[in-house]
């Protein structure tokens, strides 16, 4: 007879992944459904123009996920994940054919919206502010997850259908 899970999650991008992790970390037998032929959701990577060349498929723009105490948590670098920072995170073009960008150069952030001194110095300060301070630490709404008591056969995380 097959035991039922504890937890069913639909889907396995990242937000289903990482809570069905936390769960499984937490003891809990987890069940992932996926109705598509490989996990990932919107992160994925692949041969799709030229043999050899691997690009993203649809998203791969995450500059708050290295921050998540939730995904720094579940140590990705120790299974291949390597973090990469563009000088420039992203740009966006204006009515007037500039365009705007968010760069890790104040000068060069300030200079793509023609900041006046003022406003530039009120963003060097608002950027140094979020560089040098670390957020306190909150509650996850995992802590409040009990942890399963039935023991689980080691190295046992959860199953994929």
């Amino acid at each position: 007879m097959q035991e039922t899970p504890d937890a069913i999650v639909i889907g396995s991008g990242p937000n289903g992944l990482v809570g069905a992790n936390l769960l499984a970390d937490r003891g809990w037998d987890v069940l992932v459904l996926e109705a598509q032929p490989d996990p990932g959701g919107a992160v994925r990577s692949g041969e799709l123009t030229e043999p050899g060349f691997v690009h993203d498929r649809f998203s791969a723009f995450y500059p708050l996920a290295a921050a998540s105490p939730v995904i720094r948590g579940l140590g990705l670098e120790n299974f291949g994940l390597r973090w990469r920072h563009a000088p420039i995170a992203l740009a966006n073009p204006t009515p007037d054919g500039g365009c705007a960008v968010l760069s890790t150069d104040v000068d060069e952030t300030a200079a793509s919206r023609q900041l006046r001194p003022r406003r530039r110095r009120r963003l060097a300060s608002a950027v140094r502010t979020v560089a040098t301070s670390r957020p306190a630490p909150r509650r996850r709404a995992v802590d409040s997850v009990p942890a399963r008591r039935r023991r689980r056969s080691p190295g046992r995380r959860g199953r994929a259908a």
